[in-house]
C-alpha cells in the first residue's frame, strides 16, 4: 500500500512538472519566427533576451550574430554594452551610502564635492543628490561636451559643469543629463575612497555573482564572448562601429554585461532588494527608486492606447504604465549598442534585451513582445507600430532639415580667406578643437573625430562627417553648425558651437600664435604714454616680457602677434598696436578693445 501511495505521489508530481513545462513552452512558442522577422526587417545583427519570474530565470536566448561578418551567433552569455542601464547601478551605490548614514541625498551635493561649481550660486547652494538622481537640476544634456570632447579625468569633466547654463529653474522640468550621473559616481568615490568601478564590483557584482560583467572597455576586450557593435549606413547597410571608451563618464553608462548576468540584477528588483534571500539593496531605497520622483511628461492616454499612461522618473529608472501594468524600465545606447532593462513589480516579472545595433528599436519591440506573452495580454503588432513611428520620425527630421536649408542665405561666401579660420580654439571648460585647411576645404579636428566644414552662409559652416561625404547623401547638410566671430579689426577671434541646443552656444576662443622677441627689441616700445591725460606705462620684466600698466588696473602681460602688435593675454579681444614716426621711432600706442580704439601719444622726455 505504501509503495502504491508513493508511486501515486510520484505520478502526480511528474504530471505537474510536465504541465508547467508545457505552459512555459506555450508562452514562448513561435518566438524564433517572430524574432527572425525583427532581425530581418530592422536589419539588426543580433540580440539576446532573458526573462525572470519571481526569483527564477525562465528564458534566456541569443538570436542573430554577435559578429556579423564572421557569422558568430549570439548567446545568452554574450557581453553587450548596456549604456544608460548603468544608471540604476550608480544610483544604487548612492542609496547604499545613504542607508549606511554616509550620505544624505537631500543635502546640497557640494557638501560632498566642495570643488564642484554650477553656473550660479543659487544652484551651488541648492542642488542635491536627489535632484541629480531624478534629472531635475535645470541643466539639459550637454552630451556633445563629453561625447566629442572625451576625457578620462572625472575632475576635468566635472570642471566643465560651471559653464553649463541652465535652461530651466531648479526642479521645474525633467531634463536628462549624463553629467549628473557622473557626479554621483564622483560622490561615491570621495566618500568611500575607492573608485566607482571598485564600488560596483564589490557592492553589486560580487554579491550577485555577476562574473560575466565588467565596467570598462579594457576589461570588456579581454572577455571571451563579446559582441561587435554595428550601425546602419543609408538605412540599409550594416556597418561595423568602433567601440567607444566612456571611461571618464563611466558612472553614466560604461557597464558591459550579458542577459544571464543582468537577469540576476533584475531578480534583486523584483524581490524587494534581495537575491537568494540575501539583502543587496535596502528596501526603503528600492521603494523610492521605483517611485515617481519627477514627472517626465503628461503622458495622457490616447484613443489607440487608453491603457498606456504615466511617464515619470525614479532613481535611474523610468516609470510608466504598460497596458494597465506598472512598468519600471530604462534604455541604454552607446556606439553600436542598444539595451532595455525592465520589470513589472506587481507581476514579479523582469525582461532584459541587449542588442548590437546603434540607436535600435529592437530592444523595445522584443521587450513588448515578451511582456505581452508573460502578462497574458492580447496580441498587438508591435513590429508595425514601431515601424510607423520610426518612419514618421525620420520624415519629420527630413522636413526639418529641408526647412533649415530653405531658410539659409544662399550665394554667400566666407568673409575671410580659409587660412584665417585655422588655429586652435578652446572653451572655458577646456574643450579644444583645431581648424585646419586642406586644399580648398576646412576641417574641424575634434579629439575623437574629424568633420568636414561645409559652408552654410557667411561665417557659418555645417559639421559634416567626412567619412560619408562620398555617399552623395545630403540629408545631414543642415546638422550641427559652427559660427565664427571677428573682432573690430576684422580678425577671426572665436567660434561658437551649440553643445546644447536649448541654451546659448559655447564660445571657443581662438588661440593666437605669438613669437617671443628679444629684450633689446622690446625696449623700443617702453616708456610713458598719455591716454586722455592719464599716464600709461609700458615696460619689460624678466628676460623678454612686455607689460602695460594703466593706473587703477592690474598690470597686463603682453604677447607679440605681429609687427608692432601685441595682445593682452588675460583679456580676450584686447590688443595694442604701436606706430612710429618718420624716423622709425615709436610715437604712439593704440588700445584696440571691443568698445573701440583709443590712442595714446608717447611722452617725450626732454
Amino acid at each position: 500500500m505504501k509503495r502504491i501511495t508513493a508511486l501515486l505521489f510520484c505520478m502526480i508530481a511528474l504530471t505537474c512538472v510536465a504541465q508547467k513545462k508545457n505552459f512555459t513552452e506555450k508562452r514562448f512558442a513561435g518566438l524564433d519566427t517572430a524574432f527572425a522577422r525583427v532581425l530581418k526587417e530592422w536589419k539588426a545583427p543580433g540580440f539576446a533576451v532573458a526573462v525572470i519570474e519571481k526569483n527564477k530565470l525562465v528564458y534566456a536566448e541569443g538570436f542573430g550574430y554577435k559578429d556579423w561578418e564572421a557569422k558568430t551567433p549570439v548567446t545568452a552569455n554574450t557581453q553587450f554594452a548596456i549604456g544608460s542601464c548603468t544608471k540604476a547601478f550608480t544610483a544604487s551605490l548612492v542609496g547604499l551610502l545613504a542607508n549606511d548614514g554616509k550620505a544624505d541625498i537631500d543635502k546640497p551635493v557640494r557638501n560632498y564635492l566642495p570643488a564642484l561649481n554650477f553656473f550660479n550660486n543659487d544652484m551651488n547652494n541648492n542642488i542635491t543628490l536627489r535632484d541629480m538622481m531624478c534629472h531635475r537640476t535645470g541643466i539639459s544634456r550637454y552630451d556633445y561636451s563629453w561625447y566629442y570632447f572625451p576625457s578620462a579625468s572625472r575632475d576635468t569633466l566635472m570642471q566643465r559643469i560651471q559653464y553649463m547654463e541652465p535652461s530651466e529653474p531648479l526642479r521645474r522640468k525633467w531634463q536628462y543629463n549624463n553629467f549628473m550621473y557622473l557626479l554621483q559616481g564622483v560622490v561615491v568615490e570621495k566618500i568611500t575612497g575607492k573608485s566607482w568601478e571598485d564600488n560596483i564590483r564589490e557592492r553589486l557584482f560580487e554579491p550577485l555573482g555577476m562574473t560575466n560583467s565588467n565596467v570598462s572597455l579594457s576589461e570588456w576586450m579581454k572577455a571571451k564572448d563579446i559582441a561587435v557593435g554595428y550601425g546602419l549606413k543609408q538605412d540599409s547597410i550594416i556597418k561595423r562601429s568602433e567601440y567607444y571608451d566612456i571611461s571618464g563618464m563611466a558612472p553614466a553608462g560604461s557597464i558591459n554585461s550579458s542577459v544571464n548576468d543582468m537577469a540576476k540584477w533584475l531578480t534583486v528588483w523584483v524581490n524587494g532588494g534581495k537575491y537568494n534571500g540575501k539583502e543587496i539593496l535596502p528596501a526603503p531605497y528600492l521603494g523610492e527608486a521605483i517611485s515617481s520622483q519627477m514627472v517626465i511628461g503628461g503622458a495622457l492616454p490616447s484613443k489607440e492606447r487608453p491603457d498606456n499612461f504615466l511617464s515619470n522618473y525614479g532613481f535611474g529608472w523610468m516609470i510608466a504604465s504598460y497596458r494597465g501594468h506598472y512598468r519600471v524600465e530604462h534604455g541604454g545606447n552607446i556606439d553600436g549598442f542598444s539595451a532595455s532593462t525592465c520589470f513589472f513589480p506587481s507581476d514579479s516579472i523582469g525582461i532584459v534585451v541587449l542588442c548590437n545595433q546603434n540607436g535600435s528599436n529592437v530592444p523595445g519591440m522584443i521587450r513588448n513582445l515578451m511582456a505581452d506573452r508573460l502578462l497574458g495580454l492580447k496580441y498587438r503588432d508591435w513590429q508595425s507600430q514601431f515601424f510607423s513611428a520610426d518612419t514618421a520620425g525620420r520624415n519629420k527630421a527630413k522636413e526639418a532639415k529641408k526647412s533649415a536649408a530653405a531658410d539659409r542665405k544662399r550665394e554667400t561666401s566666407p568673409t575671410h580667406p580659409l587660412k584665417e579660420y585655422t588655429g586652435s580654439y578652446t572653451s572655458g571648460g577646456k574643450e579644444t578643437f583645431e581648424i585646419v585647411a586642406q586644399k580648398d576645404s576646412l576641417f574641424i579636428n575634434l579629439p575623437r573625430q574629424q568633420f568636414y566644414l561645409r559652408h552654410n552662409n557667411y561665417d557659418v559652416f555645417n559639421l559634416w562627417d567626412n567619412k560619408n561625404v562620398a555617399d552623395n547623401d545630403t540629408s545631414g547638410a543642415e546638422g550641427l553648425k559652427i559660427m565664427f566671430q571677428m573682432d573690430e579689426a576684422g580678425n577671426i577671434v572665436s567660434a561658437s558651437l551649440p553643445l546644447e541646443g536649448s541654451v546659448k552656444p559655447i564660445v571657443f576662443t581662438k588661440g593666437i600664435k605669438t613669437t617671443p622677441l628679444p629684450k633689446d627689441s622690446l625696449q623700443r616700445y617702453t616708456g610713458d604714454y598719455s591716454l586722455g591725460g592719464t599716464v600709461v606705462k609700458v615696460y619689460v620684466k624678466g628676460e623678454n616680457t612686455l607689460y602695460v600698466f594703466v593706473p587703477g588696473q592690474p598690470e597686463y602681460e603682453l604677447a607679440p602677434t605681429g609687427k608692432d602688435k601685441f595682445i593682452i593675454k588675460s583679456l580676450t579681444g584686447y590688443s595694442l598696436l604701436f606706430s612710429g614716426n618718420v624716423k622709425g621711432e615709436i610715437a604712439e600706442l593704440t588700445f584696440i578693445q571691443p568698445n573701440g580704439s583709443f590712442k595714446a601719444a608717447k611722452v617725450v622726455k626732454l
